[in-house]
């Protein structure tokens, strides 16, 4: 199947992956601020966003339940200040 993108397509394409982890940290870090000042149903959908962020960074899926069910921001900020 040939490829229907440009060259200046690829290299972004590619840039993203190669950066891939570093963009789920920055998001992590919003997110996780965003988790402060949340509250009832939009804190659930943060958690959601977050979930995502941090499976990108690395974490295990044990640890991010974890953090889940504690709810607490300060931990989860904690957690990825490994990955800084």
């Amino acid at each position: 199947m040939p490829a229907d993108r440009s060259a200046h397509q690829e290299k972004i394409i590619k840039n993203y992956y190669q950066n891939r982890d570093a963009i789920g940290l920055q998001k992590a870090q919003e997110a996780i601020t965003e988790l402060y000042l949340s509250e009832g149903k939009k804190r659930e959908t943060v958690w959601k966003r977050l979930t995502s962020h941090l499976e990108k960074v690395g974490l295990s899926a044990a640890q991010i339940e974890k953090l889940r069910k504690d709810d607490d921001p300060a931990k989860v900020a904690e957690a990825i200040q490994k990955f800084l």
